[in-house]
């Protein structure tokens, strides 16, 4: 066996490198698997310690391996990027170089004191040990002298072994569950590569989550067996999803079998999906060149409707109970307009909101409001009413009735959708014209607003009239704002909302920017008004533009600042949003 000396050679980026931290031994080992992707390796073994064992890591792969002298001009090279050199594909499998840093052949040594590597290439093996207090015993990296061994070997053998010995005490075990997660994040998809750690392949069953393994037969495609999971958090992989197998080869890209298209249920969802299924039987409508299903198959339209079912009820067991909580939170927000509706327009309407918070599970309550109001607000509408109507008096027993009125249902449904927000459109046209007239007056923006209070959200359009709480705050009002003081009152909208908050708004004419006295003014009424009302008040001033000495901090709470031209044009975004999302 030869034994000769070499050393480092360090790139410029070696000090800026190092001083990034890898945030977990797991991610570091990755760095290693990376390392046996880009030698072109079909296999990689890592076996990892049991608690408490004083056993090494090994990283094992079968990939092209290095000569002594591109251990020396590559492997010693550190922080310089191997796609300068060498190009952005392998040279064997046309791979997509991962290594980039340049330091992650190191990466081992934060979880351990001391590294051995261990390759072989085209008949010699090459072998080096490297050892962190070595590291740590001389100022320059360069002048450290590496032992490089070289022996023959067989030719046919090829590849690369690290065995990290030494494990750090302060450093908790790499977690194989953990490892295999961050491994699936990269790998999860690769058909060219078998990534298996302590002995166990990389496979749908590593997900962190819930485990399904089915099998059953479907007419005409014979024997299937699916197995996916869910994942608990996030998406477990860059590409959610299903693939197809046929014959133990991977057909086109994964896919969500048909549950992407359903309106009700939630898109959000899709991303925790992760799974395969095997089904042989669909051999022959394979396309010639393996990356798809011939086009309107219908062996794979059988396959689709006989796995949706299992894919929906393993949604339903996992995700059921958080999607119901999270639409009574928002039901609670419409129940009285619902208990204003007549019986049989109420069941339907109940029926449309939750495939409407079924299909929008997980986006922000402040997103999905609208539309449920919008969709309120068509259901209240005569017409529409008669579309339910016709809806609700169909037999049955006939199926055909039921069908058309179905139909008729989603066409109206998007007709009252479409022309409300016309008719929207219009008004904020009209209502812009009056935000840049100068002659303008603050009664007159009051007026258009205080009877379309969807202008401001759905929040605001929550508010609903309370005689009681009317008169007496009219009446206070009466004796408080008197001769001379009886033209400075507030504004009126002291209405309240489903968690019994008041709402005082305060208009100012577009021409005038908003100033402190404003700000004051406002907040004085809520002052006068906390004396007789045993309420919160929301506090919301709108005019033009804000002045240089209008407060931008240490504000009262529950007070809003709004300019006429951005309500109008946030509620133009909203009406686009409404429209997108009922059309997709």
């Amino acid at each position: 066996m030869a034994k000769r000396s070499a050393r480092f050679q360090v790139s410029s980026r070696l000090a800026h490198l190092l001083s990034q931290e890898y945030s977990s031994s797991e991610k570091a080992l990755k760095e290693l698997v990376d390392n046996a992707w880009d030698a072109d390796a079909d296999f990689v073994r890592i076996s990892l310690p049991e608690p408490l064992a004083d056993t090494p890591i090994e990283i094992v792969d079968d990939g092209t391996g290095m000569t002594e002298a591109e251990v020396r001009r590559h492997y010693l090279t550190i922080a310089a990027d191997r796609r300068i050199a060498r190009g952005e594909r392998t040279a064997g499998k046309a791979r997509r170089v991962k290594g980039r840093k340049g330091v992650g052949k190191f990466a081992g040594l934060m979880a351990a004191s001391e590294m051995r590597l261990e390759t072989w290439a085209r008949g010699v093996k090459s072998s080096f040990d490297l050892r962190l207090v070595d590291l740590a015993g001389v100022e320059d990296i360069e002048k450290l002298p590496i032992e490089i061994a070289s022996e023959q070997c067989s030719q046919e053998r090829h590849g690369t072994r690290i065995v990290l010995s030494g494990l750090h005490a302060g450093f908790a075990i790499p977690d194989p569950r953990k490892f295999r997660q961050i491994l699936l994040q990269e790998y999860g998809r690769e058909s060219g590569i078998v990534i298996c750690v302590n002995d166990k392949p990389l496979g749908v069953d590593d997900v962190d989550g819930s485990y399904q393994d089915a099998s059953f037969q479907v007419d005409g495609v014979g024997d299937v067996r699916v197995r996916f999971s869910i994942a608990e958090n996030k998406s477990v992989s860059r590409a959610p999803g299903i693939v197809l197998k046929v014959d133990g080869k991977t057909i086109g890209k994964p896919s969500f079998f048909g549950l992407d298209e359903r309106h009700d249920f939630p898109q959000k969802l899709l991303k925790k999906l992760y799974g395969e299924i095997d089904a042989d039987g669909l051999h022959e409508h394979v396309t010639t060149g393996w990356d798809s299903i011939i086009e309107n198959s219908e062996l794979l339209a059988k396959l689709i409707d006989a796995v949706q079912p299992t894919l929906i009820s393993a949604f339903e067991t996992r995700y059921r109970r958080d999607i119901q909580l999270a639409q009574a939170r928002l039901k609670r927000t419409v129940h009285e307009r619902l208990a204003e509706l007549p019986e049989y327009r109420r069941e339907y309407a109940q029926r449309a909101i939750e495939k409407v918070l079924d299909r929008f599970y997980g986006d922000a309550p402040e997103k999905v409001e609208p539309y449920i109001f919008v969709l309120l607000e068509a259901i209240e509408n005569a017409d529409y009413g008669t579309v339910l109507r016709h809806l609700a008096e169909a037999e049955r027993s006939d199926v055909v009735a039921v069908a058309e009125a179905l139909a008729d249902f989603g066409l109206a449904d998007l007709a009252h959708l479409v022309e409300q927000a016309k008719a929207r459109h219009a008004f904020l046209d009209k209502l812009e014209a009056l935000a840049h007239d100068p002659k303008t007056l603050e009664v007159q923006m009051h007026k258009a607003i205080e009877k379309n209070l969807w202008l401001l959200g759905a929040q605001y359009s929550l508010f609903s009239s309370n005689k009681t709480l009317t008169r007496q705050s009219e009446d206070y009002l009466d004796k408080k704002f008197t001769g001379q003081r009886s033209k400075d009152r507030p504004d009126l909208l002291l209405n309240e909302n489903l968690d019994g908050a008041a709402l005082l708004i305060e208009f100012k004419r577009p021409k005038h920017p908003l100033n402190f006295d404003d700000y004051q003014q406002a907040t004085g009424y809520r002052h006068d008004l906390n004396k007789v009302m045993n309420k919160p008040i929301d506090v919301l001033v709108m005019g033009g533009k804000r002045s240089p000495d209008f407060p931008q901090k240490d504000l009262e709470p529950n007070v809003r600042v709004l300019s006429y031209l951005d309500v109008i044009a946030t509620a133009r975004r909203q009406i686009e949003w409404q429209l997108k999302i009922s059309f997709c």
